[in-house]
């Protein structure tokens, strides 16, 4: 399984970006598709995921300005983020997993995004 993400860039803060994850490869045993960032100096931390079922979850500094979805006939998943602060800065990063045990985790490559005050 492998990850392709893109959308990133720089960006006014209140400017919109859309995120991409293209997932090629299959593994029956994923369940979960997920978006992370890491901004400079911080830990790694979780901005949205999203189950095969549909079910989201939100980052509550994200919550009502981010949305996530997924295209399962297209193998992608999508992060809309609208209303952009500085504070949203740094790099995110696609990630798909069988959940709960994460035996099976991917990563992708991550995609810079950087908004100016």
């Amino acid at each position: 399984v492998q990850l392709q993400a893109s959308g990133g860039g720089l960006v006014q803060a209140g400017g919109s970006l859309t995120l991409s994850c293209v997932v090629s490869g299959s593994n029956p045993s994923i369940n979960l598709m997920a978006w992370y960032r890491q901004a400079p100096g911080k830990q790694r931390e979780l901005v949205a995921d999203i189950t095969r079922t549909g079910a989201t979850d939100y980052a509550d500094s994200v919550k009502g300005r981010f949305t996530i979805s997924r295209n399962a006939a297209k193998n992608t998943v999508y992060l809309q983020m609208n209303s952009l602060k500085p504070d949203d800065t740094g790099v995110y990063l696609c990630n798909v997993a069988s959940f709960p045990l994460r035996r099976y985790d991917y990563w992708g490559q991550g995609t810079q995004v950087t908004v100016s005050s």
